[in-house]
């Protein structure tokens, strides 16, 4: 074989090699047309200076998005949604923390089943976990439905996540750190708190905006759970029975604007504790 031809390209192709390639090549920008093209009908709509927004494009206008400002229902929804959001971040990010840590290092016997339970509320349909929920309240606890039990319902899944963040982020962490830390005279909390957390933090950061922005959006399980206030997702529902404006189409913009500055923050963390942990290294 020549020198500085690699194997792989001396093998035989299909005749019909290229022919796949192209045809998977044009199913795939077609899937992704038909992903975004929505998204971006929804953004394109929310500027139509008509009130009836579709086609042909009357004029454009930032009039809905001053409407939705302006708009006293949207603020109490924005602010039910916001401290829903918040809340179960915090609760989630804790309690999903403290977890990780009891199924990765606390060398039960049973650790694969604990964290398949942990993460078993995502593979369960939102309509099953809100039914049980309601359920659960109003039948056996006879509890008034209200923020507390969006917040209740809304940790059943984002803690799974948590769970599976952290959980990953300290199966690959190097033990000889803390090894070195006790060679050194660290305590055991001593470490935990400049070592160990520190280097997790990313993970944990990620988490909580993972939580964030799931608890924003969540509908379903809200629906089931939530009393006479309404979230953000359930005051978009309201609206769109009435009819859809340029003013909800404005809304769900600014939600998904919230939503994609919520992860390319995620993203920008873990990067930047990647960047941080081969710098370490080397």
């Amino acid at each position: 074989m020549a020198r500085g031809i690699s194997a792989l390209e001396t093998m035989p192709v299909s005749p019909y090699a290229r022919l796949t390639r192209a045809i998977l090549g044009v199913l795939a920008g077609a899937i992704l047309i038909f992903l975004y093209l929505p998204i971006v009908f929804l953004i394109l709509f929310s500027f139509e200076k008509s009130d009836s927004p579709g086609f042909p494009i009357t004029g454009l206008t930032t009039h809905w998005y001053e409407a939705m400002l302006a708009d006293s229902g949207i603020h109490t929804a924005l602010l039910n949604s916001v401290e829903v959001a918040l809340v179960t971040a915090f609760l989630a990010t804790v309690i999903g923390t403290m977890a990780a840590f009891a199924l990765v290092r606390g060398r039960t016997r049973f650790a694969g089943t604990g964290r398949l339970l942990f993460t078993l509320p995502i593979m369960i349909p939102g309509v099953l976990i809100g039914i049980g929920l309601l359920i659960f309240v109003r039948r056996a606890l006879d509890l008034k439905l209200g923020l507390h039990t969006v917040v209740a319902g809304h940790l059943v899944f984002t803690t799974s996540f948590v769970v599976l963040i952290v959980a990953a982020r300290l199966q690959g962490f190097d033990r000889r750190l803390e090894w070195a830390a006790a060679d050194l005279g660290a305590s055991s909390r001593q470490t935990l708190r400049y070592i160990v957390l520190p280097l997790i933090a990313p993970a944990i950061i990620a988490g909580a905006l993972l939580s964030v922005t799931l608890s924003i959006d969540e509908f379903v399980i809200t629906f089931f759970t939530i009393g006479p206030q309404l979230t953000l997702p359930l005051y978009i529902y309201t609206q769109i029975k009435f009819g859809v404006t340029p003013e909800v189409n404005a809304l769900a913009t600014v939600i998904l604007v919230v939503t994609l500055s919520v992860f390319a923050i995620g993203s920008l963390v873990l990067s930047s504790g990647r960047r941080f942990r081969r710098r370490e290294a080397g």
